[in-house]
């Protein structure tokens, strides 16, 4: 059986597909007489695309993850879906007149009309291999495109089988999928490791459809038939390493190769072993599928040694939803050891101390994603995020010191929270100026499915709607409209927005000034000295010399309350320290900007005094648009 796997745009083009990767592996292995092989229509269209417009890495990236919520990357394609180059032109113009440039705009509806060609041409060629398959992976962007071109295949090929599955297939999206589209035969729901094999099989005369977990299927009749997925997750033993035969030569000899660098992508574990116990209100990003495993540290190990051997690549994008904990003593330590000269992102919680920081970036962690989100302890509380504010503020000043670039984004929009909660943090972000600012302003959050919020209407949104973007692509009743969606329209709760725009006013500043700031000390036993380059203070050097100086500022490496302060002072190094004196010494320190106070704990915010430069220099230009970047929330 001949197997083509199919990775449209707008999917990353420095990335491998993991999934299809993956998949790949599992056919070869797993399916008698089975041959699959990779399509990077991604990469196709770059280079389609380029001979016919000014077209770059930016505008590229804008379409794949900029404008997720604006859904522009799927409206492009919705021209071909449809067939129609001129599909809900002038809605999408009135809807975006005023969110998108005019540049924008007219690289957009350039885009849409020409979309209808490229799907033709990419079916054209998948029909030209004479597959027995063909499979369609949809995450992010990329269901139009998915879509249009099963479509164009079925209308090319009826004998070829069309099958679609990814993270826009998960649950209650894929049946929607299957029932609304009838040129997509198979829609694979959850994890596909087992689930498509078995359906090759079948398709092969090798078991039942009825039998494939999670599997929507046609009856005689044309109707559709949804499997229950299973209820158990797949054991990490199971998770098969991803086969990227293909990719770095098909991007080679693509005019992308001067875009980008490639990267690999690794997987060690799924789920969320935070989300087990505290599911974030606002995250969506683990489908069906909460449960943590991860894989054993020291097949994980080998399997990134080999990838790395493999294709001579030393960047490397882990897309686990948090780290293991344990692989910081059993992983991490033997990277270290190999000697491997690796650059890795990877999201972590925000709660990891200095050591464990410094343990990641031995091991070659450049980016990591902490999930900070708020500054605010009580908005933390409402995600229930198991952090505080002042923690998330040890985070980035911990991972400034270990040379980590920490990748965030703020939040705001939470029912029950209220402006104090931001002001009380924007007057203190020019104190933050010399450590990593958010990647972009504020944002309101989006209801995702699979989210508490989405889950449950107690907690403060009950009129959900599909988003807008949804009803501006495609031509569907709203039920199943609402079936298909991942992100939903809400009335906006939380904060107006005189408080955001003095939030983002901060935030605009902050990433402005981050370049040029810096806040040091250095411990010297009997005296610590701060040196600081910041826009709001106008001190150079301080000297803390003081015995209870420089014992509370060793204690604010930590968060701590004054009541705690004081009594650690006293208990612990002898310094009789009053309640009253330590708050004036932190009023003091708080108009030099050497703290940060919220939710009644204090924390001091300068970086050991080492040399940050060279540990900084990637981080003082611009993210390219294919760079590690946070989901979208």
């Amino acid at each position: 059986m001949r197997v083509l796997l199919v990775n449209m745009p707008w999917a990353p083009i420095d990335l491998p597909s993991l999934a299809l990767g993956i998949l790949k592996h599992g056919v070869d292995e797993h399916v008698p007489g089975g041959r699959a092989e990779v399509m990077h229509a991604n990469i196709d269209f770059v280079d389609w695309v380029t001979e016919r417009t000014e077209f770059s890495l930016g505008d590229y990236g804008y379409y794949s993850l900029a404008s997720y919520f604006l859904g522009c990357g799927d409206w492009v394609f919705s021209s071909a879906l449809y067939d129609d180059p001129r599909w809900r032109i002038t809605e999408f113009t009135e809807a975006m007149n005023d969110r998108l440039s005019r540049e924008r705009m007219a690289m957009t509806l350039e885009l849409h009309r020409a979309a209808p060609e490229f799907v033709r041409h990419i079916a054209e060629r998948v029909v030209s291999l004479a597959p027995d398959v063909v499979g369609f992976t949809s995450t992010f962007q990329q269901n139009t495109a998915a879509l249009a071109a099963a479509r164009h295949v079925k209308r090319l090929a009826p004998e070829i089988v069309t099958v679609m599955g990814g993270a826009n297939c998960d649950g209650a999206q894929g049946e929607a999928v299957h029932r609304n589209f009838p040129f997509v035969d198979h829609v694979v729901r959850g994890e596909g490791e087992a689930s498509f094999p078995a359906l090759l099989r079948a398709l092969d005369g090798d078991g039942d459809l009825a039998d494939v977990p999670g599997l929507c299927r046609r009856g005689a009749d044309g109707a559709s038939t949804a499997n229950a997925m299973s209820t158990t997750p797949l054991p990490p033993a199971a998770i098969l390493s991803p086969d990227y035969t293909g990719y770095f030569e098909r991007l080679a000899a693509s005019a992308a190769r001067s875009w980008v660098e490639p990267k690999l992508v690794v997987e060690g574990a799924r789920g969320c072993w935070w989300g087990e116990k505290h599911h974030c209100t606002f995250c969506g990003l683990n489908g069906s599928f909460m449960q943590f495993r991860s894989k054993d540290p020291g097949a994980f190990f080998d399997e990134i040694v080999d990838l790395v051997r493999r294709h001579r690549i030393l960047d490397m994008y882990v897309v686990d939803n948090i780290l293991d904990m344990g692989y910081l003593s059993s992983l991490l330590p033997r990277i270290i050891e190999s000697g491997l000269d690796l650059r890795m992102h990877y999201e972590i919680k925000s709660n990891m101390r200095s050591g464990q920081l410094q343990t990641l970036a031995d091991a070659g962690l450049i980016y990591v994603q902490p999930g900070i989100e708020s500054l605010s302890s009580r908005v933390l509380g409402l995600m229930d995020k198991g952090v505080t504010g002042c923690q998330n503020v040890r985070m980035m000043r911990d991972g400034a010191a270990a040379g980590l670039s920490v990748v965030w984004n703020y939040l705001h929009g939470f029912p029950g929270e209220d402006a104090e909660d931001y002001d009380e943090v924007t007057v203190q972000l020019p104190a933050l100026e010399h450590l990593h600012p958010p990647v972009e302003e504020s944002a309101r959050i989006a209801i995702e499915r699979f989210s508490p919020y989405f889950n449950n209407p107690g907690l403060g949104f009950s009129d959900l709607r599909p988003a807008e973007p949804y009803r501006l692509i495609y031509d569907l009743p709203e039920p199943e409209m609402f079936d298909l969606a991942y992100v939903f329209d809400v009335p906006p709760r939380g904060v107006g927005e005189d408080v955001v725009e003095r939030l983002n006013a901060a935030i605009r500043q902050w990433k402005r000034s981050y370049a040029g700031s810096r806040l040091t000390y250095c411990d010297l036993g009997d005296r610590i000295v701060l040196v600081s380059v910041r826009r709001a203070f106008d001190w150079h050097v301080r000297e803390l010399t003081s015995p209870v100086d420089v014992a509370l500022f060793r204690l604010l490496d930590q968060p701590h309350s004054v009541a705690a302060a004081v009594r650690k002072l006293r208990a612990g190094h002898g310094e009789p320290a009053g309640d009253g004196e330590v708050r004036e010494i932190l009023r003091r320190w708080r108009e030099l900007g050497l703290v940060f106070e919220n939710g009644g704990h204090v924390v001091q915010v300068a970086v050991p005094g080492v040399n940050e430069e060279l540990l900084r220099m990637h981080a003082l230009r611009q993210p390219t648009a294919q760079e590690p970047a946070p989901a979208p929330a």
